[in-house]
């Protein structure tokens, strides 16, 4: 079983290394770099989240019915993916910059969304077969995912000076590629056969468990705050700080204080509960980000201390909330690939929303990014970066304690 796990940590590591610089950067080198137009690019963002948004349940449904094996949907899905993030970085003139874009990105959502489907039915597998758990597979899973997101962080920096700022994009694609095509290849035993685990993945069956359904509210719940301030992070460094430079060793503190914090939380929960262990955690989170609303100018040393408390409270978001969701899904016997495709759309959706009222709220009080922006958009910018996720978090804690224990539910 911990070979399997390793397997199972390294492939995340390699899948989840694709996300910010697809996610943070891409849009900015188009608009910087290959001269496509802000309003282009956020017009080309727009329709292709709608896509994303709404594709993981198909996703779900499609890989619930495929006779395909689980190894060669993922090899299949990786290709896709792979070639994704080439089309979008490596340096080419094969189409114009919107083209190159829209199929880029396209492309790469449907791979990682299909990939991350795939890897937590795995996970599930893993947690029902002899000497698995869920707490114990869910903290070698985002153990992994978080040193892939730290490793992608640092790379693209690293690289310029070594083949310049925009080559450096397409060299991290193509350590990417290699990445990921390592991470097909250790995990060519782990994934599940077609047919294990629960048999028949429906959505209906999956919606109509309390459970469930609960725990996707709770989730959704609890994402909102890390979608504010993942919208408004580069503002509230940039802005209110004013200490842009530290934006990007402070993600790393951040996402390496959480992959450090992961297996504690999985071993914490096994002493003490899973919804015990996540209440603690969030409160803890609570009293760490706070700080966050007394920062001003020249605060980024606090920052530092900030980004690390608080990171270190969401390894327990990453780890025990979708373990807590795949006993619950084990228990209903229905299939992971329903009920992650559900978590798919719940998670995106909380990054829809954040941006959908965070920024034009914003907007509203009068905040200008990079501009001259004066006290009372200053505040309105760490009301809603600092604020409304402290608000929001309350709420899901709230909601979480008021809801009956998952464990103490599979007893009776």
């Amino acid at each position: 079983m911990s070979a399997a796990l390793q397997r199972y940590a390294a492939f995340g590591a390699a899948l989840a290394f694709a996300g910010p610089p697809i996610y943070i950067h891409a849009p900015n080198l188009y608009a910087a770099e290959y001269g496509l137009g802000l309003a282009a690019v956020g017009a080309l963002l727009l329709a292709l989240r709608a896509l994303d948004f709404v594709q993981d349940p198909a996703l779900g449904w499609w890989l619930g019915r495929t006779r395909l094996s689980r190894r060669t949907v993922a090899a299949g899905c990786a290709l896709l993916l792979g070639l994704g993030a080439l089309a979008l970085f490596w340096p080419t003139d094969f189409a114009s910059p919107g083209v190159r874009l829209a199929v880029g990105l396209a492309a790469v959502f449907t791979g990682f969304s299909a990939l991350q489907i795939l890897f937590y039915e795995t996970g599930l597998a893993l947690a029902q077969a002899p000497g698995g758990s869920h707490n114990r597979v869910a903290g070698w899973r985002e153990a992994g995912v978080l040193l892939g997101v730290t490793a992608a962080c640092i790379l693209p920096e690293a690289l310029k000076p070594l083949v310049g700022a925009t080559e450096a994009y397409g060299a991290f694609a193509l350590v990417f590629c290699i990445g990921l095509a390592a991470g097909l290849f250790v995990m060519a035993r782990v994934w599940p056969r077609r047919g294990e685990g629960p048999d028949r993945p429906s959505f209906a069956s999956a919606w109509q468990d309390s459970g469930i359904r609960r725990l996707l509210a709770i989730g959704l719940l609890n994402a909102l705050p890390t979608g504010v301030t993942a919208t408004l992070f580069l503002f509230f460094v940039q802005d209110r700080l004013e200490a842009p430079g530290h934006a990007g060793p402070a993600l790393v503190c951040f996402f390496l204080a959480a992959a450090a914090a992961a297996p504690g939380w999985a071993r914490a929960a096994r002493a003490l509960g899973q919804k015990r262990t996540l209440l603690a955690a969030m409160v803890g989170a609570i009293g760490a980000f706070g700080f966050a609303l007394t920062l001003g100018a020249g605060d980024w040393p606090a920052f530092y201390l900030i980004a690390i408390g608080s990171g270190a409270a969401m390894g327990a978001d990453m780890t025990l909330l979708p373990a807590m969701l795949s006993a619950r899904t084990a228990r209903a016997g229905v299939g992971g690939e329903a009920v992650f495709g559900l978590w798919g759309f719940v998670n995106k959706a909380s990054l829809a929303l954040a941006a959908g009222l965070a920024l034009p709220a914003l907007d509203l009080a009068g905040y200008e990014p990079d501009g001259a922006n004066g006290p009372e958009a200053l505040a309105a910018l760490t009301l809603a970066y600092a604020g409304a996720p402290l608000a929001l978090k309350a709420l899901a804690l709230a909601a979480l304690a008021l809801s009956p224990d998952p464990e103490q539910e599979a007893e009776s």
